[in-house]
């Protein structure tokens, strides 16, 4: 690596510390993300949609926002993300585990349905792209009270060809928001390849609506965090919307119910793996003199102590009460 190419995260406004937080957040969520694999295939839990190679797009854009401010709309892949704005990883476990501690829904969604009040996460749920009209929605909210966040909703590429999605870019490029739409192009559509859905490129649909659109590499952490922290000055200097496709790859099946050999071979995932952006994000920092063996250890050690400690803790904790079921779907008396 040149001298030119190292400290780019200094050149982009990142600080030392923050650069290594980002490798830590993207190695938290691929641990959990493993875990969670494991409890399934354990019968501890039922069900979990996996992000593996999706976490250093999440994480580098996670970072290029403004946390306390900015309203996030993830969709269900986004551990990295969610992760790096706040959410523990006691919360997570306990989503998955369906437990009535579970801020994202009391235990009464899937898994990977986000949703935490105090870090600004609005609720998703499992028909894909429903986020994007309610960004645009949050996004001119803002704009009509004149306050300076931004709303900011991700999706996959296959969410991208459903009606939600050119509806919400539409109305936000006539109203010029301040929204960012990310797609992470993971290359499926659970079992359809990109080839199969997509006909042309993703970021080239945002001229149509009258915005910019941005291709960028997903395993390039400081990259993504160029593009997204670039989309949002836009947006705050009331510029309106961007659209930015990160290309990575899907490794893992679409989920635990999937059989992703039926549809793609080994060498294709094995060929993808091997770009896979966070050991080349760690060499980065290896050889910006941030990062070392004895600090990787040192943290591997503490993610597995602090995953076991989440799991055990979600594990034991209680489920919903049967009678909760109905708690905020109905006004309760004195409420209205």
């Amino acid at each position: 690596m040149s001298i030119g190419q190292l400290m780019r995260h200094r050149k982009l406004g990142l600080s030392d510390e923050q650069a290594v937080e980002m490798y830590k957040y993207m190695q938290k969520a691929r641990k959990f993300d493993e875990r969670s694999y494991l409890l399934q295939r354990a019968g501890k839990i039922g069900f979990h949609v996996s992000g593996i190679g999706q976490e250093v797009s999440q994480v580098a854009t996670a970072f290029a926002l403004e946390k306390g401010k900015d309203y996030f709309l993830p969709y269900y892949r986004d551990y990295g993300f969610v992760l790096a704005v706040g959410m523990s990883m006691k919360e997570l476990m306990l989503s998955v585990f369906a437990k009535a501690e579970d801020p994202n829904s009391g235990g009464r969604q899937m898994p990977g349905h986000f949703s935490h009040k105090k870090l600004n996460i609005v609720t998703g749920s499992s028909p894909v792209t429903t986020q994007v009209p309610h960004a645009v929605g949050i996004a001119l909210a803002g704009k009509m009270k004149k306050q300076d966040f931004v709303a900011y909703a991700t999706f996959g590429e296959g969410s991208s060809n459903q009606g939600d999605f050119h509806e919400g870019c539409n109305f936000a490029g006539v109203h010029k928001l301040p929204v960012i739409f990310l797609c992470q192009n993971n290359q499926y559509a659970i079992s359809v390849p990109l080839h199969k859905q997509i006909s042309g490129s993703i970021a080239e649909r945002a001229i149509g609506y009258g915005f910019p659109g941005i291709k960028v590499d997903g395993n390039d952490a400081l990259e993504v965090y160029r593009v997204v922290k670039e989309a949002r000055e836009r947006a705050v200097r009331g510029e309106g919307p961007t659209l930015i496709e990160s290309v990575m790859y899907r490794v893992s099946p679409h989920s635990t119910s999937d059989d992703d050999m039926l549809y793609r071979t080994k060498e294709e995932v094995e060929e993808n793996r091997a770009k896979d952006g966070i050991p080349k994000y760690r060499q980065y920092l290896v050889d910006c003199g941030l990062w070392s063996d004895e600090q990787e250890e040192e943290l591997q050690e503490q993610i597995k102590q602090e995953i076991n400690e989440a799991t055990q803790y979600a594990d034991q904790a209680p489920y919903p009460l049967p009678e909760d079921t109905l708690k905020h779907v109905y006004a309760e008396k004195g409420e209205v």
